[in-house]
């Protein structure tokens, strides 16, 4: 690595290592601790409904810390002494609550910046939002189903058909009116003030000028990333493009990003100054889709020469890898895909479709995948792991698991 260009390989080694990969695994069981270590590295969770497999959000930990005890995050979560809060980071995300003051530019700017149906129903219907936020107040924590109860019938269109009730609340989430106070077991999001849910440490911090806010925001993602281009940076909390753009400049002039040049890479890119490069990487790790480090697709192609779009919302017929797949990192690369569904009711892990990437080896990628979800079916309380059922990598996998088992 030169004073302004680093190889691919150094690129991927800095954005592993600065997305936990390359920190020591925890000596025995892990701890608040550990879960505390890779959030101070990813800087936040993204939340997603799917549960083919698992909640989007415990999968993170997991693939950086191996089988950790999931309640250690709903503690942090949603704990009497939180941690975290829910908010737009990314998507749905966890953060950190010393983020939330940086966050406060997207809650004032909801009436221009929050989706269609939500600014209308706060245009349209500024009746039902002040209702819902009174029934939040009198009664709080409440589910959308509990407040939609006694609320008005009247159903749209829009969305998922979504009641004026049920977009009022999202409209009071983005706005900052109203938090999460927790999830029911079916993961419910149950509404509050954020007053009764949040430190008060928290909500009195100052709000600081957008701004500065992009620039912190910036900054963690830059520290996340490693190396990293500059549509990377404002994707890691969807900045404005010229707020993300100025805050880059910026943080170039005070020495926290030096420009470089990745091989390869057409983009221009960012070094943070505390990247760090290892010398090696030896993960072995399933990434879910909603993984910071692949959440930007051209990034993750650019990387490791990897090409991976989610599959969920195609239909079944011109599905190419299957419903939920799963990159499989080993190493410092990305050497296999796989489909992964947990039937709970029969207690095993499915495998729809296993596949190899080109130029890796079948045998020693199965040899490797078949023992981590070994691992990833007994951390989901699941029996054991079926065979897969297609995909180039299914015959050598089916001998590797039978030989793990």
């Amino acid at each position: 690595m030169t004073a302004d260009s680093i190889s691919l390989a150094q690129a991927r080694r800095i954005a592993l290592a600065a997305q936990g990969f390359a920190d020591p695994a925890p000596a025995g069981r892990p701890d608040a601790r550990h879960v505390r270590r890779v959030l101070g590295r990813i800087g936040l969770l993204q939340i997603d409904s799917v549960n083919v497999l698992l909640r989007a959000h415990y999968a993170p930990l997991y693939s950086r810390l191996g089988p950790y005890p999931r309640e250690l995050l709903d503690r942090l979560a949603y704990g009497p002494r939180r941690e975290l809060f829910e908010y737009w980071g990314h998507e749905a995300s966890l953060l950190p609550l010393v983020r939330q003051p940086a966050l406060r530019w997207r809650m004032a700017a909801a009436h221009t910046d929050a989706w269609g149906g939500m600014r209308r129903v706060a245009v349209e219907h500024p009746q039902v939002v002040a209702w819902v936020r009174d029934q939040v107040e009198a009664n709080g924590p409440l589910t959308a189903a509990e407040i939609e109860h006694d609320a008005p019938r009247e159903r749209s269109g829009w969305g998922w058909n979504w009641s004026l009730v049920k977009r009022a609340l999202e409209w009071l989430f983005w706005s900052g009116q109203v938090t999460a106070a927790g999830r029911t077991a079916a993961f419910a999001r149950r509404y509050d003030l954020p007053r009764r849910v949040l430190p008060a440490a928290v909500l009195d911090a100052p709000t600081p000028r957008p701004a500065d806010a992009y620039r912190e925001l910036v900054a963690v993602a830059a520290a996340a990333l490693g190396v990293a281009a500059e549509p990377e940076l404002r994707d890691y909390f969807r900045l404005p493009l010229a707020g993300a753009r100025t805050a880059v400049a910026e943080l170039v002039e005070a020495g926290v990003l030096r420009p470089v040049r990745v091989a390869g890479w057409r983009e221009p890119a960012y070094l943070h100054a505390a990247a760090r490069l290892p010398r090696r990487v030896r993960a072995s790790a399933l990434i879910s889709p909603f993984d910071p480090l692949v959440w930007e697709r051209g990034r993750t192609e650019r990387l490791f020469g990897f090409r991976y779009r989610i599959e969920i919302y195609v239909p079944a017929p011109r599905r190419v890898h299957g419903y939920y797949v799963l990159p499989f990192l080993h190493g410092d690369q990305l050497v296999a895909r796989v489909d992964l569904k947990a039937d709970r009711r029969a207690g095993v892990l499915r495998v729809p479709a296993a596949w190899v990437e080109p130029g890796r080896d079948p045998s020693d990628t199965a040899t490797a995948l078949a023992a981590e979800l070994a691992r990833f079916a007994g951390w989901l309380d699941l029996a054991g792991v079926a065979p897969p059922e297609r995909g180039d990598l299914a015959p050598a996998l089916t001998a590797a698991l039978r030989t793990a088992g």
